[in-house]
């Protein structure tokens, strides 16, 4: 499963791989900080799944129908410093499968991961080292 992560702190990003550096059926493809970048790297590298930080800067100049069809069929976690109205409507907009809260990201990315997707659903932690990506 190819991931792309896309947030505009460098050490939210090195944190965040350096969790799924344990899950060897997680890789890593990529990492964009901003979304001129983010747009450009589904297109080169065509990930499986996108975490997505909604508050990255240089916003796509559109609407966010637009934005959702920028990002086709990636599988979209968007995250968040919190689970706010506002947020959630902007994850949802964008056509997100779920909104994780940074807060509990540590927690939670692995898990929504699987569930985006199929491929991952399966596999228990005792699998991850044992498993070929």
């Amino acid at each position: 499963m190819q991931m792309l992560i896309a947030d505009d702190s460098e050490a939210m990003r090195t944190a965040i791989r350096k969790t799924l550096e344990e899950e060897s059926n997680i890789n890593i493809v990529g990492e964009a900080s901003t979304f001129a970048d983010t747009r450009q790297k589904i297109v080169d590298l065509k990930p499986d799944v996108l975490l997505l930080d909604l508050r990255l800067p240089q916003k796509w100049a559109c609407a966010p129908a637009l934005v959702k069809a920028q990002l086709g069929t990636v599988c979209t976690l968007a995250t968040s410093l919190s689970n706010e109205t506002e947020a959630k409507a902007l994850a949802q907009s964008y056509g997100a499968a779920t909104l994780l809260d940074k807060m509990t990201l540590y927690t939670d990315m692995v898990p929504a991961i699987r569930r985006c997707h199929p491929d991952l659903q399966n596999i228990k932690g005792s699998q991850r080292r044992s498993q070929v990506a």
